[in-house]
């Protein structure tokens, strides 16, 4: 009897799925198990292995009729009795390699096969490799976040060698086939038993020359670090953390592959006086007391300068005014959101003595309707005390 696994089984599938249903579970899963991405570990391997098996005969709808009909008995020792033909089927001498290559890059060794396991600096043909991307952390102020700014930051990266233009070769250097891989730019590797793959030659690189006389001042490189300025435009409305992306300007790639990205991530400083929740901006501005209970106008800071609110008599602490389209603009329109003023009552705290004679006479003749809200929670504490 046999000891593997059902193929639906090992992909993940039940038997009614669909051709894309098994394609899909196939890629998903290759990827995960893919020996690049777990080296050294065999267990991931033989897996790796199992999955290109079964999307060998899953994947194929002849197999799969007569995977369905005999199960594994159909690829094994010529297939069952009345089924001569199956020995065609037999998956037993698939490259699971080949078969990842088919799925995810059309059979050609390249396209999403080259972009999951290259990597952003990934060999390209003729040793082009593409430059790796870089961060770069930014401070701003409030107001250059608000308002938008330009910066320029100085960042220090490789970048093309100026003596030999990026070629890698000294003046009068000469190019020969490489000795390694014999030209192809890639050298087959065994990854365990029987399985191998292409990897990219390591003597020279995947271009499939080399050069006689290096460059002196990259050694052959064609890159070296220097010292970079960036001009950098801030939109408007940026928030503290916001990553801009700045195309082609990462390190510089090497055998004429393009250069990488540069990321800036923005860090914005905090304010004396404004806090920020998406486009709104919050402040609190401190009244007096005549000015709460008379009514009166107050100064308010805005981004744009100061601006005058009316305050009604009998105002509360903590009331909110709201001044529509003073707060901060929006990065994907003309939206622009608002200021929200929270008023507080400043109490007096030193008073004169004809300052003191005024307010104990106006405690004396107050009346509690004026207070409403002191009066709702006595009575509340009352009853809860009276219990």
């Amino acid at each position: 009897m046999s000891t593997k696994r059902d193929y639906y089984e090992v992909l993940g599938v039940p038997k009614t799925a669909t051709d894309d249903d098994i394609k899909k579970a196939y890629r998903k899963m290759a990827v995960k198990f893919h020996p690049d991405k777990n080296p050294g570990d065999k267990s991931a391997e033989e897996k790796f292995k199992e999955l290109g098996e079964a999307y060998e005969v899953l994947g194929n709808r002849d197999k799969r009729a007569a995977y369905d009909r005999y199960g594994h008995a159909a690829f094994a020792h010529g297939g069952p009795a009345g089924n001569p033909g199956a020995a065609a089927y037999g998956a037993a001498g698939m490259d699971p390699f080949e078969i990842f290559r088919e799925v995810f890059g059309g059979g050609q060794g390249g396209g999403i096969f080259d972009d999951f396991f290259s990597g952003s600096t990934g060999t390209r043909r003729g040793g082009a490799r593409r430059g790796a991307d870089l961060r770069y952390d930014l401070e701003l102020s409030f107001e250059e976040a608000v308002f938008g700014c330009s910066k320029e930051i100085k960042l220090r990266k490789l970048s093309e060698c100026e003596h030999c233009t990026g070629s890698g070769a000294a003046v009068g250097a000469k190019t020969t086939p490489c000795p390694t891989c014999r030209g192809t730019g890639q050298v087959r590797a065994s990854v365990g038993g029987f399985i191998s793959m292409m990897q990219t030659c390591p003597k020279c690189q995947g271009a499939g020359t080399v050069i006689d006389k290096p460059c002196p001042k990259c050694e052959g490189s064609g890159r070296m670090e220097k010292t970079s300025s960036v001009t950098l435009r801030i939109p408007a409305g940026v928030e503290n953390g916001t990553r801009l992306r700045s195309t082609g300007n990462g390190e510089a790639g090497s055998k004429g592959g393009e250069p990488g990205d540069l990321y800036v991530v923005l860090h914005v400083q905090d304010h004396a006086i404004f806090q920020r929740e998406g486009q709104d901006l919050w402040c609190e501005v401190p009244i007096p007391f005549p000015t709460a209970a008379l009514g009166g106008e107050v100064k308010v800071p805005t981004l744009e300068g100061a601006s005058l609110i009316k305050i009604p008599a009998g105002t509360p602490g903590g009331k909110i005014f709201r001044l529509k389209g003073k707060g901060v603009p929006s990065l994907k329109g003309k939206l622009v959101g608002d200021l929200n003023v929270r008023v507080y009552i400043e109490v007096p705290t030193r008073l004169s003595g004809e300052e003191r004679k005024k307010l104990e006479e106006f405690a004396r003749v107050s009346l509690s309707d004026n207070y409403p809200e002191q009066r709702s929670f006595l009575e509340k504490a009352k009853s809860f005390f009276n219990r």
